[in-house]
């Protein structure tokens, strides 16, 4: 509140202002603050490298923070930018994003000893997630009436099962044989394609550019930690299948690797499709949290892939995502992130975790009220590797949002189904809720009894939560060409 009134008294005439305008100014308020947090994390960069002991524990979460400043700044550029999509969901999404990207950095700093830098980053920070929370509220206030819902309804937009922002020609990609697909780069271990790794290939599309660009990983295991950075978009790796593609790495927080810098793969840059691939941390759980796969990459879909960890293994960090015909293994809160994500027909695995843990498939991080953004596991198989009790999720935030619908349940899920992350109960701002599941951990007589749990949705309340709505996938995912359902089976 103290945010948003300085901006409005710091502007001249300001009754005289549209809400337009004033919406306008409040991002460029919010990117003034964003580049005044870059250089105070810059000017911090420096002396860290050269104090190894500091920099050792501390410089990976500031180079975090400047990594997620600097694509705040992008999206906060595109909002404000005429030339990018006035569309209303692609501005909360954006909006979104650098509201997460910040607290994300304040979630790296938390666990930092560096009094100085981190109070200064700190406040910068916070600084910077007001100004674009103010933002946020004010688009919400100020949107175009009689512009209706954004996101074209219907219950199957696409006969063949993916979202309307899919391409025919991107679908044509995700459907097709790799035989009959053009690659620009090949990879193959054996010496076979362009390219024997990933990484290599990844740098000479870079220097392709223009559309999107095809890379074809064939049979193998790839021992790499790879990142398609921001400037990279519209990037699609096909692999050989599940479990016959596979990138591993080993990263992990224990052994002193940033949260974020931990990921196998990263996808960053905008538009990124992954088909036939698995995803591998192969830590073990004594390591704790070490990813398998981090995506912020906006638009992005996994298809017919395997994500495989134990804590932490998929990080939807934020913006749009969704996954079809996926795996995913994990044990403590192993689908986790402040995304608009859908995970559809997918299989979720749950995994023996240490004796002194509990499994826990959710972890929503939604810290604003007016963020587009939440979990939707939508017809889904969720089971367990081996016997051992499950919880579908835990509220990582404040306003944390994750909703099971029409999806199998086995007997590995713990009657109440929810647990606190602190304490005994879970914040009332919270939304979570079940709709039509089945199995034998479907009962929901035994559920938690917390304000914002939702035993039993309505189909209204639970049609929020699919393609066409959580995502807005009618209006991107038909370029992918990915196979979806828009709306619910029943």
């Amino acid at each position: 509140m103290e945010s948003c009134e300085s901006m409005l008294l710091s502007v001249e005439n300001v009754h005289q202002k549209t809400p337009k305008e004033l919406f306008d100014l409040s991002v460029q308020f919010a990117m003034a603050q964003a580049h005044s947090a870059r250089s105070i994390a810059q000017n911090y960069i420096k002396p860290m490298m050269m104090n190894k002991k500091l920099g050792t524990t501390s410089l990976p979460a500031m180079e975090d923070c400047m990594e997620l400043l600097d694509d705040s700044l992008r999206r906060l550029n595109d909002v404000v930018n005429p030339k990018m999509s006035s569309n209303s969901d692609d501005i909360r999404t954006w909006l979104s994003t650098a509201i997460t990207n910040q607290e994300t950095c304040l979630d790296g700093l938390e666990s930092q000893k560096f009094s100085t830098y981190k109070h200064m980053m700190d406040s910068s920070s916070k600084n910077v997630s007001k100004f674009v929370s103010n933002s946020l509220a004010l688009y919400k206030s100020v949107k175009t009436k009689g512009t209706g819902n954004s996101n074209p309804g219907g219950r199957k937009l696409l006969s063949d099962g993916f979202p309307t922002w899919v391409s025919a020609v991107e679908r044509k990609l995700l459907e097709a044989s790799t035989k009959d697909i053009e690659a620009k780069a090949v990879v193959a271990k054996d010496g076979t394609g362009t390219h024997k790794t990933i990484a290599e290939a990844l740098a000479f599309v870079s220097l392709v550019g223009g559309g999107r660009t095809v890379i074809h990983v064939k049979a193998g295991t790839y021992n790499e930690n790879l990142k398609i950075p921001s400037s990279q978009n519209n990037v699609m790796l096909v692999g050989d299948g599940k479990g016959i593609t596979v990138i591993t790495g080993s990263k992990n927080v224990e052994d002193g690797s940033s949260l974020l810098q931990t990921a196998t793969f990263a996808a960053t840059g905008d538009g990124f499709i992954a088909r036939d691939i698995t995803f591998v941390n192969s830590a073990g759980p004594a390591k704790h949290q070490a990813i398998a796969l981090r995506v912020s990459s906006d638009k992005s879909v996994f298809y017919r892939c395997s994500i495989v960890g134990y804590q932490d293994s998929l990080y939807t960090l934020s913006n749009r995502q969704f996954y079809r015909e996926t795996d995913i293994y994990g044990t403590v809160d192993f689908i986790f992130g402040n995304s608009a994500v859908v995970l559809q027909n997918c299989n979720i695995f749950s995994r023996k975790p240490m004796s002194q843990q509990k499994n826990f498939i959710t972890a929503q991080g939604r810290t604003d009220p007016n963020q587009n953004t939440g979990i939707s596991i939508h017809n889904c198989r969720i089971t367990a590797t081996e016997k051992t009790p499950t919880y579908l999720g835990r509220p990582w935030k404040a306003y944390s949002r994750t909703v099971i619908m029409e999806s199998f349940l086995d007997n590995s899920i713990h009657p109440s189904g929810w647990f606190p992350w602190s304490g005994g109960s879970a914040p009332k701002t919270i939304y979570y809720g079940e709709y039509m599941n089945s199995g034998p951990g479907a009962a929901t007589s035994g559920r938690v009894k917390w304000p914002g749990y939702h035993p039993s949705l309505t189909s209204e309340e639970a049609t929020k939560f699919t393609v066409a709505n959580l995502i807005a996938g009618g209006l991107w995912l038909p370029a992918t060409g990915i196979a979806y359902d828009s709306g619910l089976k029943g």
